[in-house]
């Protein structure tokens, strides 16, 4: 499978040239370690991986006694792991490394040292127990590795071609045309499906059955469940609380997280810390409420009111249904053609929210409740700023929208009201391609190219 961040791989070999080390972060199970091994075998001569879930106490004595001695540190390395080490020519790879810190702040002289490359992967980094007591290196760089996204998942598919293909098209700002349009939007609701997790992506492909692939997902969330309860240090209850009321959350389309629907006595200074900790795992992704659609839409930012998407939107059908439901490969057609009966429009927002945040955007969305003027009542899914800023009209207002009845009041609206700092309003829809009324209509398979 190949995966987009190995370009960025690549990029930091050839500019660091030993002078930082390349830490990758991201979910469990998202595949870091995949992407490690291919780098490393490609790239260098040789390349050591010391998995610090597994690594035994003479690894870990090596960062303990040997850290004011490298030569004897690197003298032992070798011995240990069975690889041999060139310099400048080798990588060393501290996998999980957020199970033993001391390796992490190690960093500092090693990569002062300057023989050899290092590269680190872990997850849920950022919680106060895998910080505790060491000082992060300065000389650490760090990349987000977020699930598969829809390019990556059709290299999978071996349809290279559409990917070109669909470029284009969004390039010169043209429709797709029935047919084509239709085989794109299919195989864009078989990733909603599957999702960008690589080992349900996998599973999938190997043997073409979706109850296989939600077995593997639900092995995933599982293992999201087990950290919560081992990691998250006296708030599982309520990071668990809130994973739990995702899916219902979200079926309030267009509104924040209602934290009433966690308990009548709950406030968001209780929870909080709960809704960080999703977050810092790379379990879910958080859109906040942004007062003004002006260029500086962190600068108007209400965190007290926000909505929580999960990180992958496979993860999210599986946690949504029930097991026993989604057994039948019946119920995954109807969900591939959105015949279920059931209101599929958190799934698209979802699917939206994940693609704007593995391609570097914020997520803000607009709310505006005015009980006294229905034109100003109006909410807008997402808000991002264009690539180039100029004075004026710089944000670009999305709506998401699932099946063929729907409306675009509130997004007439808020053009209407902000027209001043409006570039280009999207609504992102199963339909193809075209432009109407100043509003481009952009099917939901284009929401990479934003």
């Amino acid at each position: 499978m190949y995966r987009k961040i190995y370009q960025q791989l690549l990029d930091w070999k050839r500019i660091s040239q030993g002078h930082s080390s390349l830490l990758i972060e991201g979910a469990r199970r998202v595949g870091k370690s995949y992407i490690v091994n291919e780098f490393g075998q490609k790239e260098y001569r040789s390349f050591v991986v010391i998995d610090f879930n597994q690594a035994g106490p003479a690894i870990r004595e090596l960062f303990q006694h040997y850290l004011d001695n490298l030569p004897e540190f690197f003298l032992r390395l070798p011995i240990l792991t069975g690889v041999p080490l060139y310099e400048r020519e080798s990588l060393i790879v501290f996998d999980e490394v957020q199970m033993f810190p001391r390796a992490r702040a190690a960093l500092k002289y090693l990569v002062a040292d300057g023989r050899y490359d290092y590269l680190e992967t872990g997850s849920l980094l950022s919680i106060k127990e895998n910080v505790r007591d060491i000082v992060i290196p300065s000389e650490e760089h760090a990349i987000q590795l977020a699930p598969m996204d829809f390019e990556e998942y059709l290299w999978a598919r071996n349809e290279a071609a559409l990917v070109e293909f669909l470029r284009n098209c969004h390039a010169d700002q043209k429709s797709l045309g029935g047919a084509l349009h239709r085989k794109a939007m299919d195989l864009f609701r078989e990733y909603l499906i599957v999702g960008g997790m690589p080992q349900a992506v996998e599973t999938f492909l190997n043997r073409m059955d979706f109850a296989a692939c939600d077995a593997q997902k639900r092995d995933i969330l599982q293992l999201y469940r087990n950290d919560i309860r081992k990691h998250s240090n006296g708030l599982a209850l309520n990071v668990e609380a809130i994973f739990d009321a995702i899916p219902s959350q979200l079926q309030r389309h267009e509104r924040p997280f209602k934290l009433s629907a966690l308990g009548t006595d709950a406030r968001m200074r209780t929870y909080q810390e709960a809704f960080l900790w999703l977050q810092d795992a790379r379990i879910v992704n958080h859109a906040f409420l942004t007062t003004e659609p002006s260029l500086g839409l962190k600068m108007n930012l209400d965190q007290s009111r926000l909505k929580c998407y999960m990180a992958d939107t496979g993860l999210l059908i599986s946690h949504t249904f029930d097991e026993k439901i989604l057994a039948s490969n019946e119920v995954y057609r109807k969900l591939l053609y959105d015949r279920l009966g059931v209101n599929l429009g958190m799934v698209m927002e979802n699917i939206v929210a994940q693609t704007l945040r593995a391609n570097g955007h914020g997520l803000y969305f607009y709310s505006s409740q005015n009980s006294q003027n229905k034109e100003d009542r109006m909410e807008i899914d997402f808000l991002i700023t264009k690539p180039s800023l100029t004075n004026r009209h710089n944000i670009c207002p999305i709506e998401v929208k699932s099946g063929k009845n729907y409306t675009v009041n509130s997004l007439r609206k808020f053009i209407s009201k902000y027209h001043q700092e409006l570039h280009t309003p999207y609504l992102l829809h199963d339909g193809d391609f075209q432009t109407k009324d100043d509003i481009t209509y952009l099917p939901l398979y284009f929401a990479h190219l934003l």
